[in-house]
């Protein structure tokens, strides 16, 4: 499902299963499917022709019939959805005991279903009408022949006015530019270094790339013998722009040179043959797409005479490319005040001396370090007085107004979402349900994603696997902004930009596709007919959907919103997702879940961090619920029984820090759809250790679990030895010494965090077995030696380490030659680091207990830190009790290795004492209980 088309994908996929099902022997039905599907698929294909065009640059009749056709297709949806969940007839997995009751419910089952068939029928004629009505529509409006409005394609690309800045105006790029200067001269303060070198400045749009580039150009040009600044663009002509190129190279050689002679191939030779044997300096900036700059790269004569490209983009597939590649970064603190000012007041005052309080920090908040929204909103705001600025504040966002500069801004970010493939415009949308700075988690994104149909099935890949896939794109085009953990090696989550999020929320609510209820709206919204709703931070007070009607709504999303009573209504009748999360509940709460099984076309179950104590026993009937989230619910003890029914789980996630122990009913091994199951922690269930080892599809398993028995252990990693398609293990075995004999991980394993009292580092850890792994963190019961570290060191892909030990660890060496990519290490204890080991190591953490060192004679030397090359941040926790003035000496040492150090790493350095050191390890014993 996507956008522009509505539910016409998936709706042709149920229309073909009407036509190969059962359903043929209604007379007169399959005719009149046939004709819906033949004619879906025509619409189909013209709107995914008007998806490629903006929406302001679309013929009003055009968007007036697509608009049309997209709700008609989720009417049509809704219809087939009801019949085929009433069709099916109810669930025969729960048995009866008594011989008449099952023959009396068959024969209830017969005639419910031959009674709903009959109802298809009748539907199927009606949608067809309304398909031929608005198939005559599209004949007689010739909607295939008019898609673009001609007046609205000759607007000028504001991106060009980038081009033409003063140097003067210029802000908080000068150190960038001294920086990518020295990476084309290779250090040297020139660019006689004679290999072409490619740069490519990659980051999101507003970022000010174009002027970083042009400020770079201007700074070198004088070196070379020839030079040229074109701009490539979202539809790049490709004869267009070589001759761009020859004629910023040659004008007046190129000044009247036809190009419309020669073809692609031809042009390009003559540019070779213009550039050979010349030292040159090309700016190709704006590139939108890997294959037009491969073959504009073809162009470009390595004549070693020192020639340098630099391209800009906004697509890290494209930056990758290139030999060298700079990240822009937004604007610090202090640069974006400054440039507020120069823009505002011309740089005479500070600051409005008379601005409400924190107003001023608040919008460089929203700007979030980009120039072209402080420069946009300062547009917006100059001239008004003060007075004014709280109201021009709260009405106006890069989605809205009507100040030139907003209207380029929301140009500028138009023509990325317009550059996104059909699929992840949808995807990227679906973020408007989320409120401002929200921290969203990837995975629970994803899930929604699929229970929404918005991720598209591909051959050999799981739904999560494409989403996931989805999420990298749209972090690539820089249209998210990932959330790394501390270590640096994995993406967990992401923020919507304050520009991006304006800019949707605008589509959604043009589209219809999302309705935002961030204020009581009580006249309005009974005329309203929403697919999506959300709430956001607020206070809900009554059922404010008393008023709505709800039956056409397929999600509805609540977050961090403080609620005095749940939906109670029965109105969601195709309702797919529902999540209600990170919420708070007034005392005298009502959840209403009981109506929980009455909603059929359930897909997704969002509780997270909600005060609810159990689900009903009715979740066995919702037959396509695909995830469960009760992460972070601390009052569920227990999972229903009837759990078990739900034969299309793929995520299930119970429990968290500081939650109670939960217990998972019998019969888990049912669940043989599941791919995701986190549970923290199992207790009491003896038979879920067997029944794991049938969920032989997971790929993600985060479990704490306690295993007070031998058989236990011993049958827990058997089961785990069934999962081969695990790739994230996350293993708190709680009291229990498991023994690893015969155990053999899945290859594709990434991702380990393995908690046991075992004492040694276990056989099957090693990079052999794991040639993939990239994230370790690992707490056994004894210290780490020497040929531990040298195992660990040969993992040829790790990039995170974690060691939690006991406070017997002791200082290691770390050889030469190893840890090859390991950006983030942790460790118990401190390590001597030999030339060459770790050499990509940036960040590095430790724990140094004074008094066992002491009496281990350890010297308390860190003077081996100058031999990771690439370290940035240094973390020491230095256990003190019982000597202070050791700890002292302890605490000196570090600074000054710290100092001395060639990068001058930022150093967080903390002293505990004796009842620090208590609480923290009582803090990290009950975080491993729970």
């Amino acid at each position: 499902m996507d956008l522009a088309t509505g539910a016409l994908g998936s709706l042709l996929s149920k229309l073909v299963e009407l036509l190969a099902d059962e359903y043929n022997r209604l007379k007169g039905l399959r005719k009149d499917v046939e004709f819906l599907e033949s004619e879906l698929r025509s619409m189909h294909a013209v709107l995914r022709k008007v998806a490629e065009v903006p929406r302001d640059q679309l013929d009003e009749q055009v968007r007036l019939w697509a608009n049309e056709v997209r709700e008609l297709s989720f009417n049509m949806e809704d219809v087939v959805d009801r019949f085929l969940v009433r069709v099916q007839g109810p669930d025969d997995r729960i048995k009866s005991s008594h011989k008449l009751k099952r023959l009396m419910k068959k024969m209830a089952d017969l005639f419910t279903v031959g009674r709903t068939r009959h109802q298809i029928a009748h539907a199927i004629k009606d949608i067809k009408g309304q398909v031929e009505d608005v198939a005559a529509r599209r004949d007689r409006y010739r909607i295939n022949d008019i898609v673009v409005n001609p007046t609205a394609t000759t607007t000028i690309d504001p991106r060009l006015l980038a081009l033409y800045k003063d140097q003067k105006e210029l802000v908080g790029i000068q150190e960038a530019c001294s920086e990518l200067i020295n990476r084309l001269a290779n250090g040297n303060n020139d660019v006689s270094t004679q290999e072409l070198k490619i740069l490519s400045i990659f980051g999101f749009g507003g970022l000010g790339k174009t002027t970083l580039a042009k400020a770079v150009y201007h700074g070198i040009k004088e070196q070379f013998e020839c030079m040229a600044f074109v701009s490539v663009g979202r539809n790049p002509d490709l004869k267009k722009l070589v001759k761009n190129i020859l004629f910023e190279l040659d004008q007046k050689k190129y000044e009247n040179f036809n190009e419309a002679g020669l073809d692609e191939r031809q042009l390009i030779d003559e540019l070779r043959g213009l550039i050979q044997n010349k030292r040159y300096i090309i700016v190709i900036d704006d590139i939108w797409d890997t294959p037009t700059w491969e073959i504009v790269k073809c162009a470009f004569v390595d004549s070693n005479r020192g020639s340098r490209i630099v391209t800009t983009t906004r697509i890290f597939e494209v930056a990758a490319t290139a030999n060298n590649f700079y990240k822009m970064e937004p604007l610090s603190d202090e640069n974006s005040k400054e440039l507020f000012r120069k823009r505002l007041f011309g740089g005479k005052c500070k600051y409005p001396y008379n601005q409400p309080t924190g107003l001023f920090e608040k919008i460089l908040k929203k700007c979030g370090g980009v120039p072209l929204a402080i420069i946009t909103i300062a547009s917006v705001l100059a001239g008004k007085p003060c007075e004014e600025w709280p109201m021009v504040y709260n009405s106006i966002g890069f989605g809205y107004g009507d100040n030139k500069q907003v209207e380029n801004t929301r140009k500028i970010l138009l023509f990325s979402y317009y550059d996104l493939p059909w699929y992840l415009r949808t995807c990227l949308l679906y973020l408007s349900i989320y409120p401002e700075d929200y921290e969203i988690q990837k995975d629970i994104l994803i899930w929604k994603w699929v229970a929404e149909d918005f991720v598209q099935e591909e051959p050999r890949r799981g739904l999560f696997e494409v989403g996931e896939r989805y999420f990298n794109e749209l972090v690539n085009r820089c249209m998210l902004q990932p959330l790394e953990g501390t270590d640096k090696s994995s993406i967990y989550g992401c923020r919507v930009h304050d520009m991006v999020l304006d800019m949707i929320c605008l589509l959604s609510e043009e589209e219809n596709f999302v309705r935002i209820f961030d204020r009581e709206e009580p006249n309005t919204s009974s005329k309203v007919h929403p697919r999506r709703l959300a709430t956001q931070k607020r206070v809900i007070e009554y059922d404010h959907l008393d008023n709505m009607h709800t039956a056409q709504v397929r999600s509805f999303n609540v977050t961090g919103c403080h609620i005095a009573a749940m939906p109670s209504r029965l109105g969601f009748q195709a309702l797919r997702v529902l999540a209600i999360e990170d919420c708070t509940f007034m005392k005298d709460y009502a959840f209403h879940l009981e109506n929980l099984g009455r909603l059929h076309q359930l897909r997704y179950l969002g509780l997270r961090e909600t005060p609810i104590s159990k689900l009903p026993k009715e979740i066995g009937e919702l037959r396509f619920l695909q995830t469960i989230d009760l992460w972070e619910c601390k009052n569920v003890e227990a999972l229903p029984q009837s759990i078990i029914l739900l034969r299309q789980l793929k995520c299930l996630r119970a429990g968290g820090a500081a939650c109670k122990p939960i217990s998972v009913p019998d019969g888990m091994g049912n669940l043989t759809s599941m791919e995701e199951l986190w549970l923290r922690y199992v207790d009491k269930c003896p038979n879920f250790v067997q029944e794991l080892g049938k969920l032989t599809e997971l790929r993600n398993l985060n479990i704490c679990i306690e295993l007070p028995e031998s058989w236990m252990c011993k049958t827990f990693v058997e089961s785990l030895g069934n999962l081969q398609k695990i790739q994230v293990l996350s293993l708190h075995a709680l009291n229990a010494k498991l023994s690893w004999e015969g155990y053999v991980p899945p290859p594709q394993l990434w991702h380990l965090t393995l908690t046991t009292v075992n004492a040694r580092l276990p056989s099957w850890i090693n990079s052999t077995l794991l040639p993939n792994l990239v994230h370790l963190e690992i707490s056994l019961g004894d210290a780490m030696e020497a040929h531990d570290l040298v195992t660990l060191g040969e993992f040829p892909e790790l990039l995170r380490l974690k060691r939690c030990g006991s406070d017997n660890d002791i200082p290691v060496v770390v050889g030469g030659n190893s840890f090859h990519k390991l950006r983030s290490c942790n460790m118990t204890a401190p390590l001597r680091f030999l030339p060459g080991a770790m050499p990509s190591l940036e960040c590095l953490a430790f724990t140094v207990h004074v008094q066992p060192l002491k009496e281990a004679n350890f010297d308390f030397d860190f003077g081996s830190l100058e031999n990771l090359p690439c370290l940035r941040e240094v973390s020491v926790f230095i256990c003190c009790y019982p000597d202070k003035a050791e700890a002292d000496k302890v605490e000196a040492a570090v600074r000054h290795a710290v100092h001395n150090h060639p990068n001058h790493p930022i150093l967080h350095l903390t002293k505990l004492n004796d009842l620090a050191v208590t609480l923290m390890s009582t803090a990290l014993a009950l975080l491993l209980f729970t």
